[in-house]
């Protein structure tokens, strides 16, 4: 990698004036992205720094060679310090004026980079209909097609992997959130905008691997059976890679059940994702609940231990290990040891042979009694279980005659009412709700504060 891109590439982003390298390094791409390429004078790009270098919000930036530089020696200094780096090249045309290019290399880093900032999402509905389109087209060129296809197969397939990814940070993430608020903040604000809304939802309904994977498997087997496709397809990628139109064939039929085998083992990582974007929420909603509940009885006093020592541990940054180093725990366990006189008080005398007598077995049935009173611990135990038919219901009931109510309008006298609205703004987003969600501003209700939403009845 070092022998395209230099050294000290990454020094500007991980110094202590990053920030600024990085506002100016953006600064200077937002303006050369809208030229003809990635170029432009260089006393246009002197004057966009120093207009920024004379911002409060730059002028904290120092290194020692600048003290006592005004705006615009700072603007020069800063893309001589580019050019040093290996993100610009400075040239100077017939007319010897200087134009500033960004190098090829600095320019894909850049945009990867803007991408990760702005938190952007991956369209998975673009590769798949691109991969469709492709496999359905009749093109003179099969060899650039397969290779596009090749390509679009493996975007969607790291997409899909950064996803799963992405949702595992969110479940390791939890057990950082030590408030409802923070929990119900990461849960409506942060995960299900960026990752439910932008790409899991879509995942299950527009952007459906199963609508398009069935002819694009066939089309694929009914290609690696053509000859004539074949052949055509190796001459092709053996002029684009180089190499012999044996070697070719090889990478054709390689290429074609690669992209097969991607869209037949596909399933295994929506499941994961699919499971994991359950216990996310699942667990979310267990945390918030378990902070919710304070009482006196055994459960209460347990949860009120167990986050004792979870912030103990936090606050001194200690592992998990680290709970037997915990003062308060000592005056909190008594534990004590007991021995025995000598060996003989194990001594058990030997019993003389007795005759053995069965007793008759009787046939006794269960208690009815204990048995319904069981079985009516279990169907209230059900009755609590907030299912999407039940939060239906409810909303249903709430709701009565009119089309759209207030989340702020239904009732919140109890923990389990407010546990109901949680379930509504989480069930919300499904396809088969008889209800959708409007989030609006922040509102205060009983001892409640959450974003207020319209439910709003469809169809």
């Amino acid at each position: 990698m070092f022998k395209v891109v230099q050294d000290n590439f990454f020094v500007p982003l991980a110094s202590p004036g990053k920030l600024v390298y990085w506002e100016c390094i953006r600064k200077l791409f937002t303006i050369m992205d809208n030229q003809l390429s990635f170029g432009m004078e260089r006393d246009l790009l002197i004057d966009e720094l120093q207009f920024y270098f004379e911002q409060s919000n730059a002028m904290e930036f120092s290194e020692e060679e600048l003290l006592n530089t005004d705006s615009r020696g700072k603007a020069n200094w800063m893309l001589r310090r580019l050019e040093y780096y290996g993100w610009l090249e400075i040239e100077t045309d017939k007319s010897y004026v200087q134009r500033v290019n960004f190098k090829e290399y600095a320019v894909r880093f850049i945009k990867n980079f803007i991408e990760i900032a702005d938190r952007k999402q991956i369209e998975y509905q673009g590769y798949i209909y691109t991969i469709y389109s492709l496999v359905r087209s009749n093109s003179d060129n099969p060899g650039v097609v397969l290779i596009q296809i090749v390509e679009n197969t493996d975007y969607l397939i790291t997409g899909l992997k950064n996803l799963n990814s992405s949702i595992k940070h969110y479940i390791d993430e939890l057990t950082k959130h030590k408030t409802v608020a923070e929990i119900m903040d990461v849960l409506f604000n942060d995960y299900i905008t960026n990752i439910v809304d932008k790409a899991y939802h879509r995942l299950l309904t527009s952007d459906n691997v199963s609508k398009f994977r069935p002819e694009i498997i066939e089309r694929l087997e009914d290609k690696s059976r053509n000859c004539i496709y074949v052949e055509k397809a190796s001459g092709e990628i053996a002029g684009i890679r180089e190499i012999t139109e044996e070697e070719g064939k090889e990478q054709v039929y390689k290429y074609l059940h690669d992209v097969i085998d991607a869209f037949r083992n596909m399933d295994d990582i929506l499941v994961e994702i699919n499971q994991k974007n359950t216990q996310y929420q699942r667990a979310a909603i267990n945390r918030a609940k378990f902070l919710l509940t304070g009482s006196e009885d055994i459960r209460g006093q347990l949860k009120e231990i167990l986050m004792e020592i979870g912030e103990r541990i936090n606050d001194a940054q200690m592992d998990l290990g680290g709970i037997y180093r915990i003062d308060f725990l000592e005056g909190m366990l008594r534990i004590y040891s007991a021995s025995f006189l000598d060996e003989k008080s194990f001594y058990s005398p030997i019993e003389g042979r007795k005759d053995f007598h069965p007793s008759a077995i009787g046939q006794e049935g269960p208690d009815e009694e204990k048995r319904q009173e069981k079985l009516g611990r279990m169907m209230e135990k059900m009755q609590k279980v907030l299912s999407p038919e039940k939060i239906n219901r409810y909303v249903r009931e709430q709701m009565g005659e009119r089309k759209e109510i207030l989340a702020t309008q239904l009732p919140v006298s109890t923990v389990e009412d407010f546990v109901k609205i949680i379930y509504i703004r989480l069930y919300g987003q499904r396809k088969n709700m008889e209800y959708s969600v409007d989030v609006l501003s922040e509102k205060e209700i009983e001892k409640y504060i959450f974003k207020d939403f319209w439910i709003r009845r469809k169809g």
